[in-house]
């Protein structure tokens, strides 16, 4: 255990860290796949490679892929090649990983960005060894050992519908289980000297020395961004600092002030409600937006009202040909009021020939007439004339009828 720790400058002696070492290096010998889990930044990219350097195929090439960085468009012909013409710049014929990696071993790094057609071709290599390039017609053999790293929730990207659960089961046929920063107690301080004696010799500085109380202040910090952040900020402190002996007041202006912060991405329990699935934001929206289109119904009824009250009114006291007020000389009206929205209600609109009407003194005397029908009732008031509680208050603030 100490000469791998030695060869690939592994720092600490955490159970945890033993274990997902020790079981590395039993199941290298074997062709068994290794699916390695674990938070970002605790350096899961060692475990492939001393599997890779302990097993039979040690000799043969050694690939390491970030599924997440290669587009989807694009990420089957770099897995499993293309032949000539496929798609537009496919000028020659490509082998692709697998096929470039046969007889060796392959690292998929963030497995569970795989797209899922992109898993129904990884699942039928891990059974039969068996793969088609894009655009081609033969099934081509290979012989790859996988080791695949994630450091998302499977279980629940598969309840989700984003990752096939039989592929799971093939890939987790040994699983190794990387333990986050804030579980290894004293390796945090290790991991900080040999960052720390790193830069000294990298940029002939003299090396930075925590304190007692410094030491304490670096265990208690959660360090979401494990081993990771704890280098970015050891560097920080080799630079910045004036001081070669760091308290914990000149260790707590570098680490965020935030202790509790474990992950940017926690694992939701169980039954509690998330909006992450985009097609539930979406009816969301639509239930919102259903709503309002529902109070603009109501107001277009109340403001048809009032247009008819408008023809009445002309006929009986103005005596004004009903012409006037048909339907289809009701098009600059209505023009003018379908812009109506929670926010902002009808201006007062002015028929030329009508410059005695006024709709805005009409839509006043209908809400008083209205509550006192209902003797002040507002709700009742608002369900008489066809609008919600919301519209009422509004105009009878408008109007000035609110006391």
């Amino acid at each position: 255990m100490q000469s791998i720790k030695q060869r690939y400058n592994i720092v600490g002696n955490c159970d945890a860290l033993n274990r997902a070492l020790d079981v590395a290096l039993q199941v290298a010998p074997t062709d068994l796949s290794v699916l390695i889990i674990g938070e970002s930044g605790v350096g899961k990219e060692i475990i492939p490679r001393i599997i890779h350097d302990n097993s039979p195929r040690r000799r043969e090439k050694y690939f390491a892929i970030n599924c997440g960085s290669i587009p989807e468009g694009t990420i089957d012909s770099e897995l499993f090649g293309h032949v000539k013409g496929s798609f537009t710049g496919a000028i020659n014929d490509s082998p692709g990983y697998f096929g470039v990696a046969d007889k060796g071993t392959l690292f998929l790094d963030e497995v569970g960005e795989l797209p899922m057609a992109t898993q129904a071709r990884l699942l039928r290599v891990l059974e039969n060894g068996e793969y088609i390039p894009v655009g081609g017609t033969e099934i081509r053999k290979t012989d790859v050992r996988i080791v695949a790293a994630t450091n998302v929730n499977i279980r629940q990207a598969i309840s989700e519908g984003r990752f096939r659960e039989d592929l799971y089961y093939r890939l987790n046929q040994v699983p190794v289980q990387m333990p986050p920063l804030r579980q290894r107690g004293e390796d945090i301080v290790l991991l900080f000297r040999l960052f720390a004696m790193q830069m000294a010799e990298k940029y002939r500085m003299d090396k930075v020395v925590l304190t007692d109380d410094a030491k304490q202040l670096l265990m208690r910090y959660k360090w979401p961004g494990n081993v990771r952040q704890l280098k970015n900020i050891t560097e920080q402190i080799s630079v910045l600092s004036a001081e070669r002996q760091i308290t914990a007041d000149i260790l707590s202006r570098f680490i965020p002030q935030d202790q509790e912060t474990t992950q940017l991405a926690t694992i939701r329990s169980e039954g509690e409600h998330s909006f992450e699935n985009e097609r539930e934001i979406l009816y969301k929206i639509l239930f919102e937006l259903r709503s309002n289109v529902n109070d603009m119904r109501r107001e277009i009824s109340t403001l048809k009202k009032q247009i008819e009250d408008v023809q009445v009114t002309g006929n009986t006291h103005s005596q004004l040909p009903t012409t006037q007020l048909a339907p289809a000389n009701l098009s600059p009206i209505s023009s003018h009021l379908t812009p109506l929205t929670e926010e902002a209600e009808a201006e007062e609109y002015v028929e030329p020939e009508l410059e005695s009407l006024n709709l805005n003194d009409l839509s006043r005397q209908m809400l008083e007439k209205a509550l006192e029908r209902n003797g002040g009732n507002r709700k009742k008031a608002a369900q008489e004339l066809g609008i919600s509680d919301r519209t009422l208050y509004r105009r009878l603030k408008q109007y000035g009828l609110e006391k």
